[in-house]
């Protein structure tokens, strides 16, 4: 963690997009000392998508520095395991971490909760000091001595520094590549939450959970109440369909999807009626995260598939870096081009590993009956599976170098 500014240092820095990443870099830049303004399209801050999982890599700066620790321990369920099963016939492939081991082997828990009340405890955090609602970026015009944003309603901000963090529907993306360049990654899922009484079937409801099999998996972990959510993924070969991401599904085709899979399988996602098939989108690793004034964070710099639930968990460890490298930038007087590629210099090869793995976990979890599942589930089982595969994900610590003096 770096020193603080004095609140007066005359940089304007605009915030575009209250999710997760942004209300959690306007929280640290504050305590920090500086004054962000954050522009969000949304007319209230309400719950957008079911749930989150956080893993130690983020938990960790949301108890020790953001302090929501104790709200978050309140309000959210943390992970007793994470468990590889056999979809159809249940068998335990492999399991590792309980939540104590796993809390001594991070340092901080692995939780999962409601996307709402992470919301809630951010916005709360933050306050309503500097939070702009109902302001919908349409334009940037960064031609000028200042960057200028134009909303929706007609309204416009100047700011020296312009934050993309308005999520994997960037449009500050668009103006930083110069083209909308999403990618569909092959699969699409249905999402849910099911309640504790809805799921006697399921064996250790206090861990998470990967049903595997040939060209599909299910996901599920607790969050809060005895809750469940999950994702329902099935393989899709060929291009995505709809020309939106989130497209109309027949009542059952989810449960149809699977059928034949476990029993416990069948419960959860027949509890959940889902009338909607989400696709599920990247975006390419970029040369540059920043073009004139403008700098992306989290999904806008680095869209990544749920596989290995670091969506969230990698916009947290950016706002926390990002934050450093400003403030210290600022209190040095440094020019904040060198703050901006020091940020991505200690962010880029950390995010596009964590893109790959993502995109190709699906490809090991859907693999068909054969040779190439039997030596994957070896893997599963063996014991050394957590250091060699989950390890440098959870256990890594992102502000151990954003602190920084420039030469």
């Amino acid at each position: 963690m770096t020193g603080t500014v004095n609140r007066s240092a005359r940089q304007r820095i605009a915030i575009v997009g209250a999710g997760i990443g942004g209300l959690t870099l306007a929280i640290e830049l504050r305590r920090q000392g500086l004054d962000p303004q954050v522009y969000e399209q949304a007319e209230e801050l309400t719950e957008v998508g079911a749930a989150v999982a956080l893993s130690a890599n983020a938990t960790r700066f949301l108890r020790d520095r953001i302090g929501i620790g104790a709200g978050l321990a309140e309000r959210a369920n943390a992970v007793d395991g994470l468990i590889f099963r056999d979809g159809r016939d249940g068998r335990e492939l492999g399991r590792v971490l309980s939540r104590q081991a796993y809390l001594d082997q991070c340092g901080a828990p692995y939780y999962g909760v409601h996307r709402a009340a992470l919301q809630q405890l951010l916005s709360d955090a933050l306050g309503r000091e500097g939070l702009h609602l109902g302001k919908r970026l349409v334009s940037v015009d960064d031609s000028g001595p200042t960057a200028v944003l134009h909303f929706a309603d007609g309204d416009r901000a100047e700011a020296d520094l312009v934050i993309g963090a308005d999520g994997a529907k960037s449009l500050l993306r668009r103006h930083v590549v110069g083209y909308d360049d999403v990618q569909f990654s092959g699969c699409f899922g249905w999402r849910g939450i099911v309640a504790p009484e809805q799921l006697d079937l399921l064996p250790d409801p206090d861990a998470m959970q990967f049903w595997i099999g040939p060209g599909g998996h299910l996901l599920h972990y607790p969050i809060g109440n005895g809750d469940h959510n999950f994702l329902l993924v099935k393989r899709h070969y060929g291009p995505w369909p709809d020309r939106a991401w989130v497209a109309p599904s027949e009542p059952g085709a989810h449960v149809a999807a699977f059928e034949g899979w476990h029993p416990a399988v069948i419960q959860m996602i027949s509890a959940a009626p889902s009338g909607e098939r989400w696709g599920l989108f990247h975006r390419p690793p970029l040369h540059s995260w920043s073009k004139g004034r403008v700098t992306l964070l989290g999904d806008a710099a680095h869209a990544l598939v749920p596989h290995h639930g670091q969506g969230a968990n990698q916009s947290i460890e950016d706002a926390i870096v990002l934050a450093d490298c400003l403030v210290d930038a600022i209190a040095g007087n440094y020019d904040l081009e060198i703050a901006r590629k020091r940020f991505q210099d200690l962010r880029e090869e950390r995010t596009r590993r964590v893109q790959i793995a993502s995109i190709t976990t699906a490809d090991v979890l859907h693999l068909p009956d054969g040779p190439l599942a039997e030596a994957r589930n070896a893997r599963l089982a063996a014991p050394d599976m957590w250091q060699r595969h989950l390890a440098w994900v959870h256990e890594f610590v992102a502000d151990r170098e954003s602190a920084f003096s420039p030469v």
